[in-house]
Formats: structure tokens, sequence, C-alpha cells
């Protein structure tokens, strides 16, 4: 059906056919945890005895907003947290990384990176790029790093080590722009009990950036204390148009709630406009889009695969995010890449994305990213710094069909496939 749409190559449409063919089965184990975390969802809901009074939201202050309440009170009850900030006052994934650290850590406190460096926009926030910006390390929170093991997994006995006397055992599930695995429940609860036996009282905390839904639990009902994520990630549903969550213990949410409004308020105030019913919405359909943005990263994986490009994690692997990363091999490579993807593309698909300097990044970045919420990483996306091997990170897809279409015109605008169809 896709031919009578769009003009592929015979070679890209029968690799097509075999991808289709070769993800049946991890679809299908894909449409199982969808099952499983929508009807988690609705139990939630029902549970939480959601009322339409609830999508109405409030203007100033916000005090005694219950819709904003009972939406937090769904997502701690969802995720096993004890409590959690669900808002559309979080800037960005990274704004609410920052609310949190900046919440929970005092000065003189050490928090341990257990996943080796962060992700590049955590940089400025911890201090490691060296600006003065009001980071943690100029307010005198100490840092320390533990590299994860060649093969991508977490050095448990070098996490215990560090973490004596730390703070604060900090996680990022996803790979961000590192050529490593994400990081799998297990591990988040491995690297937890190993800090925890060397540090009984310290805090773990998980950037659960891209991991959410992936699978049938979440980090904090695996040892986290804490966790934090973007709604326009795999929570927001690709409805929700801003905003970011932390959940995990009552005593630390109460901190970071202080830390997003100001010391001695907490989270008593802040009105939530128009903008509650999409976030409910969002968060309601959310296992289903996240379900699938997993058949993409997994069927992206196998074509490109099929098409002699290296991909990680492979087609047959676990999903513990939804981002496949694909290696082009140079830098127009990248180029063509995100251009064909921003083609498919239902808003601003006659841009093409070049490179350029972004804040946060060592390297220029090029982002391919026609979305209907500016930045979101749920609906389909390709971007990554232009430094070798030139890896390109694509995650999304609102729905498969279309994001389908994306990861094939991508593919079709390689450049070792535009010369094979140009040569017949």
């Amino acid at each position: 059906m896709i031919e009578q749409f769009f003009n592929f190559s015979q070679k890209l449409l029968d690799a097509d056919k075999k991808a289709l063919a070769l993800c049946k089965e991890r679809f299908a184990q894909l449409d199982e945890i969808k099952e499983y975390n929508q009807l988690k969802m609705l139990k939630a809901f029902t549970d939480c005895r959601v009322g339409g009074n609830h999508l109405v939201g409030t203007t100033g202050y916000g005090m005694d907003d219950a819709g904003r309440a009972k939406l937090e009170e769904v997502f701690a009850v969802l995720t096993g947290s004890e409590a959690a900030l669900f808002r559309h006052n979080f800037m960005s994934g990274t704004h609410t990384l920052a609310v949190a650290l900046f919440g929970v850590l005092r000065p003189g406190d050490r928090m341990v990176a257990a996943t080796g460096r962060p992700y590049d926009t955590l940089a400025g926030v911890i201090g490691l790029d060296g600006t003065k910006c009001g980071n943690l390390m100029e307010f005198g929170v100490q840092y320390d790093e533990v590299p994860l093991l060649p093969t991508g997994a977490p050095d448990l006995d070098a996490i215990a080590a560090r973490c004596r006397g730390a703070k604060m055992c900090y996680i990022q599930r996803s790979r961000g722009y590192a050529a490593r695995p994400a990081l799998s429940l297990d591990e988040i609860e491995a690297i937890s009990k190993a800090a925890k036996a060397a540090q009984p009282d310290i805090i773990v905390m998980v950037d659960n950036c891209y991991g959410e839904f992936t699978q049938k639990q979440e980090p904090t009902q695996r040892g986290a204390d804490l966790m934090a994520g973007s709604l326009i990630k795999n929570p927001g549903g690709g409805i929700a148009p801003t905003g970011g969550y932390i959940a995990g213990r009552a005593d630390l949410v109460e901190l970071c709630a202080h830390r997003l409004t100001a010391p001695g308020v907490g989270g008593e105030i802040g009105c939530t406009l128009d903008l509650l019913r999409g976030m409910y919405l969002g968060l309601y359909y959310a296992p289903g889009v996240t379900c699938e943005a997993l058949k993409t990263s997994v069927y992206a994986a196998c074509l490109f695969e099929l098409l002699g490009y290296g991909a990680t994690p492979a087609y047959t692997a676990d999903r513990n995010d939804i981002i496949t990363s694909i290696e082009t091999g140079s830098p127009a490579g990248m180029v063509a890449l995100c251009g064909g993807v921003q083609a498919a593309s239902p808003v601003d698909s006659f841009a093409a994305p070049e490179p350029g300097d972004m804040p946060g990044y060592e390297d220029p970045v090029i982002m391919a990213a026609g979305a209907f919420t500016m930045g979101s990483s749920i609906e389909l996306s390709a971007d990554g710094p232009l430094r070798a091997p030139y890896t390109v990170y694509m995650q999304g897809g609102l729905n498969f069909a279309s994001a389908r279409a994306g990861v094939l015109l991508g593919a079709e605008k390689m450049p070792g496939l535009r010369q094979e169809a140009a040569n017949g």
C-alpha cells in the first residue's frame, strides 16, 4: 500500500517487506506491554476517581487546584510513587532534572553519576562545562562519576565504592548521544542495591526521559527514590503541549516543589490555565503512543540493518527507551537521513534540516522534527551532533504507519541508496 503514496526503489520496498516480517514477533511483545500499561492506566484513573471537574484549569495563583492535585495523584499511583509533580511549569526535561537536583542537593553534598557522563545539556546544570551560571558546583555540590563497563553495563563494584559518603546516586536510563544501550529496570535495580548497600541513606535518582511505558514498571517500582522526565516525550502521549514530572518519595518530591516555585511555598500554587484536559488525555494515551514509537524503533533498526548500516539496539533486543541510533558513516549521511525524516513530517515537511550550533552542545547538531509540538521527541524525529561515527538518533512516532513512511523516506535519501537508484 505504501508504494501508492511514495515512489520508493524496489530494493527499499523489498527490504521493507522483509523487515515487517522479521519484526512481527517483536511487535506482538510490544502490544502485550502496551495492553498491560493501558489497563494499569485505566485502573489508576478509576481508582483515583477522576471526574469531569478535574479537567478544568485555574488562573492566577492556582490555589486549591483540584485538577492539578488529582493528575499528580494519578501519576503517583500509576508509577508506584508516594507523590508526584506533573506540571506544565517544567519547560523541558533538562529543566525538570535541574529542579530535582537543586531541590534535593545542598552545599557539601556529593552526587555520583553511576552511568558515566550525563547527557550534554546536564553539563551546564552540574558545572562540567566550566561556565559560571549558578550551577551545582558553584553552590558547593561535589560531582563524581563512574564510567560504564566496555559492554555498556554498570560497574556495580565501582559504584558501591564511589557511593560511600555520597548524597545521591544519579542514573541516566537512556543513552542520550552516547554509544551505549539504555538501562533495563533490572540494571537500575542492581545499581540501587549496590549504592544503598554502600550508603544506606543515599538518594537514587533516575533520569527517566524516553523510558516511560517501555516496560511494565517504572524505576520508582524498582528501587529508585526519585525519577524525572519530560511530557513532550513518552508520558505526554503527543498531546501534552509542554511540561515535565518528578515522582518518588514524598519528602523528596516536596523539596523539589519548593525549588520549582519558591522556598516555603512548595506545590500549593501553580495555575493550570486551560492545559489540564490535554495533560490528562496525553497521559491516558501514553502507553499506546509509546508502543507505536517502540514499533518504529524496532522497524528502523531492522530495516537499516538489512540495508547494511549499523543500528543500536538490534531489532531483536528488548527496548528500554524509544531511541534507535543509526550509524550513517558521514556528515552527508546524517543530513540525508534527517532530511528524509523531515520530508515525512506532517508539519514543515518542506523544510531542509541543516547542522547548527545549539546551547549545551559542543558540536553542531542537526535535527529533523516537523512536529505538532515544537521539540517533541515522542513524534518522529531524528537528530545528532556532527561527530564520528556520525550517528543519527531516531525516536518517536505517533503512529506506526506514518512513522514507517518517515523511516523509508530517510533511507531512500541515503547517499548509497540514492546512487543505486540513479544507476538503475
